[in-house]
Parts: structure tokens; C-alpha cells; sequence
């Protein structure tokens, strides 16, 4: 039996409200998602809740739920979606006079300048040897075009 038809079974069973079959998706996946959820939002206890929201949801709705393509696809689609949504709820409610805005301005700009770093560096990593060769050279040691045609023996 393939994973889907696995899938399928065990949404069949969830929605006659077979206990034995909802515990085995919960055992399957709880962990699993928790992992995944931790990609998002390093707070166990946080993750662990929102995981636990997953599935009393899919209990709750068992009869009505529509699942498209797979179980598995459909739980971590709502993790990720439960994760931006904390992500974005969370973000919504820090105010300003619960901060100082001169420290949640850095805060901010800090951020913003370490992702944009990483960001870069994934380019740079992904730019073919002579080309990230020849950029290192400019950017990190400073040279200028000249020395690093001379030093790679590159002609202008």
C-alpha cells in the first residue's frame, strides 16, 4: 500500500472517529512537526501548543476536512501556517511604549543587516569558483581590478 492510500485509510478511520487511528497519525507526526516547527520559532513549549492546535483541529473537523493532496503534506502546511501566523501575531503586538524604540529600532536594524548578510554570503556561495575568486578578492581584501587580474593572471 502506498503512503497515500495509507493516508487515506487513516483519514477514513479519524473521520468514523476511530480513537486507535488518530493516535497513531498523533504518534506519527507530532514529533516530526514539532522539528519542523522549530525551524520557524525556538520556543518548545510554543511549538509543542501549536502542534497540539494541529491536531485537536483535525479532530475536532474530522468529519468536514478536505484534505487535497496528503496527510503528511496537509499537517506540515498548517504547522508553516501556524508558524507565520504566531510569527506575525507576535510581531503585531510588541507596541512601542513597551519598548524603548531607540533599542527596538537597533533590534530591527540589526536583524535586517544579519539577514541581508546571510543573504549574500548564500549568493557568493552559489557564484561559480573563479567568479567568487574574484569578488572575495574585491570585497574582502580590498583590491582593486587590477591586482586581481594581475594575481589570477587574467588579462583586461
Amino acid at each position: 500500500m502506498s503512503s497515500n492510500e495509507d493516508d487515506i485509510l487513516l483519514l477514513n478511520l479519524i473521520r468514523e472517529g476511530d480513537k486507535l487511528a488518530f493516535r497513531h497519525l498523533f504518534e506519527s507526526y507530532f514529533t516530526p512537526l514539532c522539528r519542523f516547527m522549530h525551524l520557524y520559532i525556538r520556543e518548545t513549549t510554543i511549538v509543542e501548543e501549536l502542534a497540539l492546535d494541529i491536531f485537536t483541529y483535525v479532530w475536532e473537523n474530522r468529519k468536514t476536512l478536505q484534505i487535497q493532496l496528503s496527510l503528511k503534506a496537509y499537517l506540515f502546511q498548517a504547522a508553516r501556517n501556524k508558524c507565520l501566523n504566531t510569527l506575525r501575531q507576535k510581531k503585531l503586538t510588541i507596541s512601542l511604549e513597551d519598548t524603548d524604540f531607540d533599542v527596538a529600532e537597533t533590534n530591527v536594524m540589526s536583524l535586517e543587516t544579519d539577514e541581508l548578510y546571510h543573504l549574500i554570503q548564500e549568493a557568493v556561495m552559489a557564484l561559480p569558483d573563479k567568479c567568487r575568486e574574484v569578488f572575495q578578492l574585491s570585497r574582502s581584501e580590498n583590491r582593486t581590478n587590477q591586482e586581481i587580474a594581475a594575481q589570477l593572471n587574467i588579462q583586461l
